[in-house]
């Protein structure tokens, strides 16, 4: 069973449907007990970093994760990727997971936010299994990772080479999303769920 955590954030229909489409039961829940049922959670997000981290906290789910990590693989999407990282400067400044050393700021060239298909390169960790090098995936955003290039899971150029995929320990993310990106972002899913 997987676990999408819900946090009052969109989006997570469509993280169910992919994975029920790859035969995997997947329940949305913001529910710690029914949560601690599942091999693997999954952090989707849509919406700035402020709102959605209030409402993490707002539900407890914000120290939940921090537990769960140290036993459980987390897979953060998009906005749920940006959570992963110690802070934001979305429309302010504001305190993340810290899972990953790092910070989320804004893109400064281009047409912001940065949205459509783009190249995924330098994969890293089994998260990319059987993904070629340059395989194409789907972006909706205008901030961006920056951080050590040990916590960098896979890069994608957007006027700057950034980090468009991030690990810490049991803790990965993907600022791209899966569940839009056809058979690349299946495939993604699946190694995700079949990771040791």
């Amino acid at each position: 069973m997987i676990g999408i955590v819900d946090y009052g954030a969109g989006n997570l229909r469509s993280v169910q449907k992919a994975l029920e489409a790859l035969g995997r039961r997947a329940i949305i829940s913001g529910d710690a007990a029914q949560l601690d049922g599942c091999e693997r959670l999954i952090l989707p997000g849509v919406g700035s970093f402020g709102a959605g981290m209030a409402q993490l906290k707002a539900r407890g789910l914000d120290k939940y994760l921090k537990e769960r990590v140290k036993t459980t693989k987390l897979l953060g999407i998009c906005l749920g990727m940006q959570f992963l990282l110690d802070k934001s400067y979305e429309d302010g400044e504001f305190e993340g997971l810290s899972f990953v050393e790092g910070s989320v700021e804004r893109f400064t060239q281009g047409k912001i936010p940065q949205i459509g298909w783009n190249r995924v390169c330098e994969l890293k960790t089994p998260l990319f299994a059987g993904i070629e090098e340059g395989t194409y995936f789907y972006f909706v955003h205008g901030y961006r990772a920056v951080c050590e290039d040990r916590y960098a899971a896979a890069k994608t150029d957007y006027y700057v080479r950034y980090p468009s995929a991030v690990y810490a320990g049991n803790a990965y993310g993907v600022q791209f999303h899966p569940e839009k990106s056809g058979e690349a972002g299946l495939r993604l899913l699946k190694n995700f769920c079949e990771m040791s």
